[in-house]
Order: structure tokens, then sequence, then C-alpha cells
């Protein structure tokens, strides 16, 4: 890995929508929860793509078809192609057709997005483990996904057919908080076989390939909630990113992130898309964002100032990552974060 370790977020003199060609967009707990636009989103995404930004939407959710993505984009204002949503069920597709035969029976332990994916790539999906298959997939099926549907990939996995999953995120986001996602589910696996799967989505390679492959982005930036998917990836992918704070991320985790957990960018939502980012600059002993001042103490974090909330944030964090060099902030940035109401 060739990228240096951040040490703060980065500014712009440049709104984001006009400084990069394509924002490659995370849904859940970004665009929509539990099915609902998030506050500002429709507006922001309608502005960044009349001023010429493409815009593609990235999902670890293997769930649901990209048709059916792009159709409940469209009704909540978002007008979206098929084209433009590329989900983990196409990365792991491609990686099983990249070790199979055409034609392969893939036993399928998760939704219709996955089934789709696969038949693309010329894999047969099936129901049993007793149709011979040759793999098994696993993404997420939803909340009423029957229990023996893990038993039913356990029993293949023994036969000694290699395991896939189409990510391993331990949550998602829905509209009445935060429920187990597709990770958990990989976990009940796991513990019955003691076998490992190849993981495609967020953060690993195969999903930045897959979402280049279909995007032809040349200059992307990644919009996400989540520190260890959204922003490992594109800190995998060694692409800019912009964390927005409408999904499972929150000013305390940001600030205890490790180098490739950091963002390059902060904002409270999709609308940070739309402006410039403020510089966060050496400042004495500390770091100056806007109407800020941060510092790291022996055992604390300091701020001063007032203005935005986002600012103070910023000099935070510039703090936190700069006292905790290549690991973990430890610092108590409880009260800091208390003053920003964060």
């Amino acid at each position: 890995m060739s990228q240096a370790v951040r040490t703060r977020p980065d500014g712009s003199g440049q709104a984001l929508s006009e400084a990069y060609d394509t924002a490659l967009l995370d849904l859940d707990g970004v665009v929509y929860a539990g099915g609902s636009a998030i506050a500002y989103a429709v507006e922001s995404l309608s502005t960044a793509r009349a001023g010429g930004m493409h815009l593609a939407y990235v999902t670890n959710n293997a769930l649901r078809t990209p048709d059916t993505v792009a159709a409940h984009l469209t009704e909540l204002g978002i007008p979206t192609e098929a084209g433009d949503v590329i989900t983990s069920a196409q990365a792991v597709a491609r990686l099983i057709s990249e070790q199979l035969p055409a034609g392969a029976r893939v036993l399928v332990i998760g939704g219709e997005g996955l089934r789709v994916a696969l038949r693309e790539r010329g894999l047969e999906p099936v129901e049993s483990a007793d149709d011979d298959p040759v793999a098994v997939v696993q993404g997420y099926g939803g909340p009423e996904l029957p229990w023996a549907r893990f038993a039913e990939a356990s029993y293949a996995i023994a036969r000694g057919v290699p395991w896939f999953a189409s990510n391993t995120d331990l949550t998602i986001p829905s509209a009445r908080g935060i429920a187990p996602g597709n990770g958990a589910a990989v976990q009940v696996v796991r513990i019955a076989t003691g076998a490992e799967p190849q993981v495609a989505g967020k953060p690993l390679p195969p999903m930045h390939r897959e979402t280049i492959l279909r995007t032809g982005a040349e200059r992307p930036l990644v919009v996400g909630d989540r520190l260890d998917t959204d922003i490992e990836g594109a800190f995998n992918g060694e692409v800019d990113s912009l964390l927005v704070l409408t999904g499972v991320t929150d000013g305390a985790q940001l600030l205890a992130a490790p180098p490739q957990h950091r963002p390059t960018y902060v904002d409270a939502d999709l609308r940070g898309m739309l402006t410039g980012q403020p510089e966060v600059v050496e400042a004495g002993a500390g770091f100056r964002c806007g109407g800020w001042t941060a510092t790291a103490g022996a055992e604390r974090l300091e701020l001063d100032g007032e203005g935005e909330a986002l600012d103070g944030l910023r000099a935070l964090c510039a703090a936190a990552w700069t006292a905790a060099g290549a690991g973990v902030c430890e610092l108590d940035g409880g009260k800091a974060l208390a003053r920003l109401g964060l």
C-alpha cells in the first residue's frame, strides 16, 4: 500500500461535485434509510448531476437487483438507470465466474440480486445442497431469510465446495435502527463449518474493480457512512472519500479511526458534495479549522473556539490522528464532542 498515513482531513477549494468526475455513492445510510430518502439527499444529488457529475450507486447489499434499486431511487426523485447501480452480488458473481466454468451450479443463500448476477455471468443458481452445486454463495437475504438456509449452506460446504460471500457487513441501517447484516449471517455458517469464504464486497479489491469496470470513473469520489467498508474500500483503491454522518458512524468512532478508516473529507450529509471543504491547518501545537482550534493534551483532546460544528470535528480529527500516529486514538474526546453537539 503506497498511501501515506492520513493525519488530517483534506480541504478543497472547489465543490466536490466539480473536483471529481464520478461519485461512487453507498446507499444504506447515505441516500436512504429503511427505504426513505435521507434529508437533503434528493436535492443534493440532483444538483450534482445537473452540474455534470456522474452518479453511481455502489452497495454491499446483495438482496435487490440493479433494476429494483434503480426503480426505488427513481421513485424517491433520483432518476437512475440500472447501469448506474453496482452491487456486491455483481462483484461476487464475477469472482465466482473467474474460478468456475460456464454453466456451473451455485447454491444461493440470499435474495434475487444474487440469482440475477449469477445468471449474468453464465452460472446456474440452485437452492439445495442436494442439487450438486460446485460452490456456495451467500449474500444478504433480508430479515425473513429462513434459518434453514444457513443449514443448507453448511451441508454443501462440509462436502468440500468453495464458499463465497458478497460482503461481511455485520450490521445494516433500517428505519427502526441498526439491524444484523450479511456478516452476522456469514458468522453463523462459519461457526457451523469452520470454513472461511472468499469475500467480494467493500472494502475488498473485487468490489472496487467491479465498480471501475462498470463506471469507467477516472477521478472518483467514494461517498459513504461506514469506516470499515466505504472508507477502507476507498483507501484500498487509493481514491478519495467523503464520510457523511447520516448512517452508522458517529464522531467518537471517527476520532478513533486507524489510518485505513480515515476519510479525505467529512460532512454532515450529502450537501457536502456541493461545497468546498475547509482546510485544516497547523496552529501552534494544534490544528485550526474555521473558528475552532484543537490540541492533543497528555490525556485528552482540547477544543477552543466557536462556529460550525463540523469545522470543530475536523480540527479534532487532525489533533487525534496526529496524536495516534499509525495507531488508534485513545485520548478522551468525549467532552470536546459534547461541546460540538456530536
